[in-house]
């Protein structure tokens, strides 16, 4: 059965947290989660302004401490910096929203959404940018009103069973699952909450762990179509290069194939957008003596380093920016570029280009 164990429900038996330390802690952590209702909710909620920058003469006023916290702020800032709106953003959140109201009266048969392609390419954050479009959709539509969970998101695990998938979707909800419980008892917990909850999309990341040509594979795969039948959503999923995986073979890949529209996530092209995404992130860098336009002028050098890969860009100017507030210069240029380690697959990219 799926069912609470252990403390009384408000009880927290923890020390840590009876002092207040670990919840401290779990607020600060509370947005790495995606994967938990809280997380989720503190996700999308929550769009901390940028820090200002100080003037010379507020800056010599700092002590150290001041100097400390106000560096803090900058680098956790910049850590997370701005998500830029892609094309591909805008073509998954509107293709996402069309299909929801399309579904919003359907009885059986729902259509979905795919988005595949290589990593880095954008689909987790498109996935979770439409999903944050509908909580915001959802809460102005109904304001002041608990208990309603618009948006799921989950991740399918490496080597997935179909019931670690479904305890996923309990975890992210938080029913507690005893390991007594079957696989039945947690779809039917899930269900009967999202059904109550008024879910409308549920996103599923990471879907290239999941592999047809075996017995648990198509398992999930039948778990993930129940769901689908069962609870009244918009399901999209996300995942590496999906129709080369096999996603759609088989008589299982044929009835994903008929219900799902699929969006290639691809690098990005050297043109005009490139050059926008480039401005967009060095527009809302806060660095004190970067000059304006330096990586506008780069953004040849940039797509030659990156390969058009929008996640290698975010990465690359987030870590120079970083770099720039640690080391004291306050300003990016294409030698504090070049200090940053990128990922392989943008590294060999390189390489190609330069043959």
């Amino acid at each position: 059965m799926v069912t609470a164990t252990g403390p009384t429900p408000g009880q927290d038996t923890d020390p840590g947290r009876q002092h207040g330390w670990r919840r401290a802690l779990d607020r600060e952590d509370l947005h790495r989660y995606l994967t938990t209702l809280e997380g989720w909710r503190e996700f999308t909620t929550q769009d901390p302004a940028p820090p200002d920058l100080l003037t010379e003469n507020q800056l010599t006023d700092l002590d150290g401490d001041g100097r400390l916290d106000y560096d803090d702020a900058r680098l956790d800032y910049h850590t997370r910096l701005t998500v830029a709106a892609t094309s591909t953003l805008r073509t998954v959140v509107h293709a996402g929203r069309r299909l929801t109201l399309l579904n919003r009266h359907a009885i059986s048969a729902r259509r979905g959404l795919i988005l595949s392609g290589a990593a880095g390419t954008g689909k987790t954050t498109a996935l979770t940018q439409f999903g944050k479009t509908i909580e915001v959709i959802d809460r102005r539509q109904h304001p002041g009103v608990d208990g309603r969970i618009p948006v799921v998101y989950v991740t399918v695990p490496p080597a997935a069973t179909s019931r670690m998938l479904a305890v996923e979707f309990a975890r992210f909800l938080g029913l507690p699952v005893t390991t007594r419980a079957n696989i039945t008892d947690v779809i039917e917990a899930v269900c009967g909450v999202l059904i109550d909850a008024r879910v409308s999309v549920v996103c599923v990341d990471e879907l290239h762990n999941l592999s047809l040509a075996t017995r648990n594979g198509a398992e999930v795969s039948d778990t993930l179509k129940y769901f689908s039948e069962r609870i009244p959503a918009t399901f999209v999923y996300a995942g590496v290069d999906l129709e080369a995986n096999g996603l759609f073979n088989g008589t299982r890949g044929r009835q994903i194939a008929g219900r799902f529209a699929v969006i290639e996530t691809i690098p990005f092209p050297r043109t005009t957008e490139w050059t926008g995404l480039v401005s967009t992130f060095e527009e809302a860098l806060r660095l004190h003596y970067h000059r304006p336009k330096t990586l506008e002028g780069l953004a040849h050098y940039l797509h030659q380093r990156i390969g058009g890969m929008i996640g290698s860009l975010s990465h690359l100017i987030r870590g120079a920016a970083i770099d720039a507030i640690l080391d004291g210069t306050e300003k990016i240029t294409r030698k504090s570029l070049e200090r940053v380690k990128l990922d392989r697959a943008a590294q060999t990219r390189k390489t190609k280009s330069a043959s």
